[in-house]
């Protein structure tokens, strides 16, 4: 059996048949020279490891699904998880002989406030020893196919690929007190989640969402109610793991 057939059969490894170009370029980038890639390790299929033995895993989506996987492997071993942050899109469309039909700009703009549409899921990821991910902020292009199949949203167009065309910059966050880059120093007092949003020009649904993950990582607490609106305040990282 071929050895991509053989990763995609493993339960606990994501194989390699629907692996994208940027997911590709970011494993390779991040494990490095001397470093190997789709590694069998612990049990789980790994994106890479690299030279001084720390453990890459891309992430795009779904923190959910890797957690245990991820507490696993970070008890006695270093694990960074990559989460590519696609600061700007651009979307091309072809036909189904690969003929180019039209491309634009995404009017979608990522942010490192994006971490939370996922912690939202798996919010004590952050706890974990040995753990930290890093924000790679690219730049993409989304290869599309009309072909009939795709989302009815996209009209029947699939998304066949996304690729790498630039990379910007990592934001490194390891321990739980890295965290509290994301609580605005101007909010010293009670604050609402209205408050967290303009403050930081983020919607409301991105900081509702980076107010439940705080407060589950112990940085805010919910002090009250001003309305029907919770009140938070910034607190002290406590050193024990989160409950």
């Amino acid at each position: 059996m071929p050895r991509t057939k053989a990763l995609q059969s493993r339960p606990n490894g994501i194989g390699t048949r629907r692996e994208t170009s940027l997911h590709k370029a970011l494993k390779t980038r991040y494990t490095g020279k001397g470093g190997k890639t789709e590694v069998v390790h612990q049990g789980f299929v790994c994106d890479g490891i690299d030279a001084s033995g720390t453990i890459i895993e891309v992430q795009t989506a779904n923190f959910a699904a890797i957690y245990q996987k991820a507490e696993r492997l970070s008890r006695k071993e270093k694990l960074v998880i990559v989460y590519p942050v696609i600061k700007t899109c651009l979307i091309e469309v072809y036909d189904t002989e690969e003929k180019l039909l039209r491309q634009r700009k995404s009017p979608k703009k990522g942010s490192a406030w994006d971490i939370f549409n996922e912690l939202i899921y798996a919010p004590l990821l952050p706890s974990l020893s040995n753990l930290s991910i890093e924000l790679a902020l690219v730049d993409a292009v989304e290869h599309r196919i009309q072909d009939g199949k795709g989302s009815w949203r996209r009209k029947g167009v699939s998304i066949a690929d996304r690729k790498l065309l630039e990379f910007h910059e990592t934001i490194n966050l390891e321990g739980i007190a890295s965290y509290t880059r994301f609580i605005p120093a101007e909010l010293e007092a009670d604050f609402t989640v209205k408050d967290l949003a303009q403050t930081a020009n983020i919607n409301e649904t991105t900081a509702r969402k980076a107010a439940y993950v705080l407060t589950r990582l112990k940085l805010v607490e919910r002090t009250g109610k001003k309305g029907r609106a919770w009140l938070y305040k910034r607190r002290n990282p406590k050193k024990r793991r989160p409950r």
